[in-house]
């Protein structure tokens, strides 16, 4: 019977082992798997991230493309060469040009071959000879054709696009919107031998050098009767005494504003808002003693205007607010790209950039916000009279002092963009002095886009930094003391509560820092400062009357649960400091202490600030550093503590100089996690500031943070404009900042781990 016995055993023996080999090979497969499952993970996040890197370069990149010019073709003036050429337009798509000589024969043609398509008189109803031309702001298209009668022939250029059989075609043709009729300009009939014109659809105004030197002003306006008969034509009449030998004249397109320039090299600045009085502001002195006046036109917009010389420098110009709120011309800045006498400038429709032309034959394009040279060719060899630009600022006609046209194609995307836009200060129009502005849109065509991530970069880093103030303190002792002096069956259930708080939605905190929480600031911000001194004040308190209680008392207090009893005096001061608030800033801030704060010391106090996004932010933040600190703490080897009190050391100082000093890789980890979080938070910023693009590092204050602008304008930005890629590019410093602060937290991290680690 023995041998059956012996062989079932061998039989089970035999199962069992092959079930163990069958166990292990089976873990081995499931470990293997979890392995390169893991791999898999962890590689396609680094892939994940360096595409997302990727991606935001290959939109930011084309921002600093650099802008080329292509010659496209070459022809004689369209309508020949007799007449001197006095103006030169394009319609939006470039496709037909417009030349006006100096008899006023206007003349339509193909830009790519100089193919006449019509010809128009502008002096076909008046007996007189043209003495003087003028163009109003390109997007309007008005020509002014003064004459030696005295009287001024107003003419708009327009183009009529239709499409039959679905094939577009371009039809020209000049209208006269104050009636074919010449408009007395001078009644006494004396030729007129300069001219500014400029007309917004509703009214035009003219200003007009007679031939014995007297300087016109005209304004015209139809007004239609009540009856909806025909429009009467009013005109009002004005003249402007002069000493200077007037060679230029410049209206803004808003015809306020007039300005003169004189062969001495100055520019007289008039205010013409009052037709029936014009007023001299201000004669400044516009060139380098020696040179002249060779140009003097305004940038679109008509605040700036540009001044170019015989040096071949163009200066730009606009008024200025001084201390007194009186406005005086400034020169804001300066170009010296060309090289010879500049003859003609030609300013970009809707961007304030302009193209210039001197007489050795170079063509340069600038942007002034910018302040750049953006390109500077050697066109040819000749002198360049006239230089026109397209209204989508991607052709340019030139012609040289033979006659010949060159047509040219344009790529410059992106002129508003330079280093110091983006992050240096900028003079911008209307501004008293240079500043740093993020502005990207408005309600006007004319507007300039203020696009510096300087004021979102600090707004950035305030909201970080008042955030970590809130937060580092809060949770790097709770972790302290939740790792190291709490009973264990506390510790369990305060750190998964604290955790839970990491899965609070931002725009559930953001809502509530908001319209709650801002409100609630401002009505107890006495209280809230007063917090700050009885909070430990009161802790103070409470741990000197706990030494001072009998041991016998003491001890029936399980070690680790003090904070229980901590919990009532830190909820007793926060009470009383908030009940406290109302009388106390009754008593000593007049019941107002933002007011008082606005009266007194000139700070100014906004709802929504830096101070409720920093306990809003530090709230979502604490969680993250609370959880990884206090893991780095009570991950610590107890042979470490235990050996430290063994040898004497209090509980106290072997925290301080032995456990912290082991847990510090982690807790700067979790200081660097944290500050990345806060850096790069979104919905509290969005909801609880009043995203203001402002540099102040006043606590009471708004801020605009990167990550906020980013969500607020992208969805109303044109996907490929500049707006639109300088948002990605403020993801992209946003990605840079994130990986520049974790890697020097983990470079700094790998440091102190080798150092400490020998402890």
């Amino acid at each position: 019977m023995a041998e059956p016995t012996s062989s079932r055993h061998s039989v089970l023996a035999d199962f069992h082992s092959s079930q163990a080999i069958r166990h292990r090979r089976w873990r081995h497969v499931k470990d293997v798997f979890n392995r390169y499952l893991m791999s898999f993970g962890g590689i396609s996040v680094i892939i994940a991230i360096v595409l997302i890197a990727f991606y935001l370069l290959y939109v930011v990149l084309p921002l600093f493309k650099p802008a080329q010019i292509k010659l496209i073709s070459e022809y004689p003036a369209p309508g020949g060469v007799a007449g001197e050429t006095v103006h030169y337009a394009m319609e939006e798509q470039h496709e037909i040009g417009l030349r006006v000589d100096k008899s006023g024969q206007a003349v339509f043609f193909k830009t790519g071959a100089g193919t006449i398509i019509a010809a128009f008189d502008l002096a076909a109803e008046s007996q007189a000879e043209i003495t003087a031309f003028a163009a109003g702001d390109p997007a309007q298209a008005l020509l002014a054709a003064g004459m030696s009668d005295g009287t001024v022939i107003l003419v708009k250029h327009e183009y009529k696009v239709t499409y039959p059989e679905d094939v577009r075609l371009i039809t020209p043709s000049v209208s006269y919107p104050f009636g074919s009729d010449p408009v007395i300009v001078d009644a006494n009939g004396m030729a007129l031998v300069s001219l500014a014109a400029q007309w917004d659809g509703e009214q035009a105004t003219i200003a007009a050098l007679t031939a014995d030197a007297r300087l016109l002003l005209l304004n015209l306006r139809l007004q239609e009767s009540f009856l909806g008969d025909e429009a009467e034509l009013k005109s009002q009449a004005s003249a402007i005494p002069i000493e200077q030998n007037i060679t230029h004249m410049s209206l803004d397109v808003d015809q306020r504003e007039l300005y003169l320039g004189d062969s001495d090299g100055y520019i007289s600045y008039y205010d013409i808002s009052n037709k029936t009085t014009p007023r001299l502001i201000q004669k400044v002195k516009a060139v380098a003693e020696g040179n002249h006046i060779t140009r003097l036109e305004f940038l679109s917009g008509g605040i700036s205007i540009l001044a170019g010389d015989t040096s071949g420098r163009i200066t730009q110009w606009f008024p200025v607010r001084d201390q007194d709120n009186n406005y005086t011309l400034e020169q804001i800045r300066h170009f010296d790209s060309l090289s010879g006498p500049l003859t003609d400038i030609a300013p970009e429709y809707f961007r304030k950039g302009f193209i210039a032309v001197d007489a050795a034959g170079h063509l340069g394009i600038y942007h002034t916000t910018a302040h750049r040279t953006i390109v500077l060719e050697q066109l040819s060899s000749r002198l360049l009279r006239h230089v026109a630009i397209a209204p989508r600022a991607n052709a340019i006609l030139a012609e040289d002092d033979r006659g010949n046209v060159r047509f040219l194609d344009v790529d410059n995307e992106y002129p508003e963009v330079s280093w110091r836009v983006i992050w240096g200060k900028v003079w911008y129009e209307s501004r008293d002095r240079p500043e740093y502005i993020w502005q990207s849109s408005s309600a006007s065509s004319d507007f300039e886009p203020k696009f510096s991530l300087t004021p979102l970069a600090f707004g950035t880093l305030k909201a970080a930094f008042y955030a970590m103030i809130f937060a580092i303190p809060l949770a790097i002792l709770g972790a302290i003391y939740t790792a190291y002096f709490m009973a264990a069956s506390f510790r369990s259930s305060v750190k998964s509560t604290i955790e839970i708080m990491a899965a609070l939605p931002t725009v559930i905190l953001g809502f509530l820092a908001g319209l709650w929480f801002a409100p609630y600031v401002e009505i107890h911000l006495p209280g809230m400062f007063l917090i700050l001194i009885l909070a430990p004040s009161s802790v103070l308190a409470a741990a000197w009357c706990w030494q001072a209680l009998p041991v016998t008392v003491r001890s029936r207090v399980p070690d680790g649960s003090e904070a229980i009893l901590l919990a009532p005096v830190l909820i007793g001061s926060i009470v009383l400091a908030l009940w406290a608030s109302s009388p106390l800033e009754l008593w000593l801030f007049d019941g107002n202490l933002p007011h008082w704060l606005r009266q007194k010391l000139g700070i100014t106090y906004e709802q929504r600030n830096s101070l409720v996004v920093g306990i809003a932010i530090g709230f979502a933040v604490i969680p993250t550093i609370f959880s990884i600190s206090e893991d780095a703490i009570f991950g610590v080897p107890k042979s470490l503590t235990t050996g430290s009190l063994a040898l004497g050391a209090t509980p106290w100082q072997t925290m301080v100089r032995v456990v912290l000093l082991t847990a510090s890789p982690g807790i700067f980890s979790a200081i660097m996690i944290g500050m990345g979080r806060a850096v790069g938070e979104t919905m509290i910023v969005v909801m609880a500031t009043g995203n203001t693009a402002i540099m102040d590092m006043n606590i009471f204050q708004g801020f605009r943070a990167l990550s906020a602008n980013i969500a607020v304008e992208m969805p109303e930005s044109e996907v490929g404009s500049t707006h639109y890629r300088i948002l990605f590019l403020a993801g992209l410093v946003l990605f840079f900042v994130t990986f520049v602060f974790n890697t020097v937290a983990e470079l700094v991290r790998q440091r102190l781990r080798l150092k400490y680690s020998t402890l």
